[in-house]
């Protein structure tokens, strides 16, 4: 096992290991002890408790809410001896980040995260990480950013990184938050993709509220998920270079590699997501939830966790005689147009929830839209209408009647034949 010493103030003065881990036997009787159980807790221990299993090396961590505890969960892990990692608290998110890109690029499964405001303070890094092909994950609990900064969820925060090259999606359950973290190191480590990972959920809404867990056996993660085995790591008996200022010229073919990864991707989250439901038993669509689009008039597009509640207003709507279907996206990039076409095909008005803002641009409202809006107009035939609403901005909740008022729009632009605006503002409108 190769090691490297890192000076700076660590909390321990030990070396940060490198390549695969070694598993505690504290570790191993403790998850073979839960295997086959199902556990009560919420999102940040979710993603805390996949970590765990994913045996990551090394942990990055900088506290700021909602996501602090998943870190809270890593380090108590740790102190436990469950977990054998490096584990290094930055004095910022950009430091956090840095150290996190630094051992991924010497052959460390590494672990980071945050939220809000410390999501973008680090925003240098992101393309430096995705150019240099090194597969971090960064877990996202959303917080709206200042202002309001409020605890609660907005997607803003997350989506304001998704041109630099990473992969990014959100789970709706603490389930899905473990689950999607696995599957987002089998995707990125993968030698087709090789791209760094953003599994987010929604703050608060997910990140703090309970829902059961199923845990599986080692045996069954270890199957999924091999061994960290970066194929250009770091190490002195094997020089390689890394750095993110190289010569103009070589620039165009960087970036249509990094173009040509994200679009590698898609069929290996396709291979993958097959294999998760094989080996673990819960099966994932591959990039699109749809639910009760069989014979929809309308649909509602949405990611995250207010998809729970929007689930149960089709349900309620479609008993009173409603056609309306939702699209959830698990996977925002890669952008999934084909699975979205194919899910929204007869449709007659689309409407996408939009919890998060895009000042100025297209619509005038969310960022989400403009891919969705993109999607539609490649559609064969008859494209649908599409609008957006801005709904559970600055942490607030998305009730049933707010989906239910969305669902009028959406019916009554159908029956004029056009969209009243290209973006509403939910709650703001009578």
């Amino acid at each position: 096992m190769t090691t490297v010493h890192v000076e700076g103030g660590l909390p321990s003065a030990g070396p940060v290991r490198l390549g695969p881990g070694i598993r505690t036997p504290d570790g191993e009787r403790f998850l073979n002890g839960i295997a086959g159980t199902r556990i009560r807790q919420n999102g940040c221990a979710s993603a805390a408790y996949a970590a765990l299993y994913a045996n990551v090396d090394v942990i990055c961590a900088y506290p700021i809410r909602p996501y602090t505890a998943i870190m809270m969960n890593l380090a108590q892990f740790i102190a436990d001896g469950i977990l054998d990692a490096e584990y290094i608290a930055a004095d910022g998110e950009h430091s956090q980040f840095s150290a996190a890109f630094g051992a991924g690029s010497c052959g460390a499964r590494a672990y980071t995260g945050s939220s809000g405001v410390g999501v973008t303070y680090g925003y240098e890094m992101y393309s430096i990480i995705s150019g240099a092909r090194i597969p971090i994950q960064m877990a996202i609990a959303d917080r709206t950013l200042d202002p309001p900064g409020d605890f609660g969820s907005e997607h803003t925060d997350a989506l304001c990184t998704r041109d630099m090259g990473w992969l990014l999606g959100w789970a709706a359950t603490p389930q899905e938050v473990f689950d999607k973290s696995l599957l987002g190191y089998a995707i990125g480590e993968d030698p087709r993709v090789l791209l760094p990972q953003m599994i987010a959920q929604d703050g608060y809404f997910v990140s703090h509220i309970a829902g059961e867990v199923e845990m599986p056996s080692i045996a069954q993660v270890e199957e999924f998920l091999p061994p960290y085995q970066l194929p250009f790591a770091l190490d002195p008996r094997r020089p390689v270079s890394h750095g993110p200022q190289i010569h103009p010229e070589q620039g165009p073919p960087l970036q249509l590699e990094r173009a040509r990864a994200m679009e590698d991707a898609i069929p290996v989250i396709r291979e993958k997501t097959d294999e998760f439901a094989r080996i673990f038993g819960r099966r994932y669509p591959h990039f699109v939830e749809s639910y009760m689009l069989e014979d929809a008039e309308v649909a509602l597009v949405i990611s995250g966790g207010h998809s729970v509640t929007c689930r149960a207003a089709v349900n309620r709507l479609r008993a009173q005689g409603v056609k309306v279907g939702m699209a959830r996206l698990l996977w925002i990039r890669p952008f999934p147009s084909d699975d979205l076409r194919e899910a929204l095909r007869g449709v007659k008005a689309v409407g996408v929830v939009e919890t998060n803002l895009g000042l100025g641009g297209a619509s005038y409202g969310g960022i989400l839209s403009l891919d969705v809006t993109t999607a539609m107009y490649h559609m064969p035939g008859q494209r649908p209408l599409v609008t957006s609403f801005m709904a559970g901005l600055g942490g607030e909740t998305v009730p049933m009647a707010e989906f239910d008022w969305m669902a009028g729009k959406l019916g009554e632009a159908v029956a004029r034949g056009s969209v009243e605006k290209a973006t509403h503002w939910v709650g703001f409108e009578h």
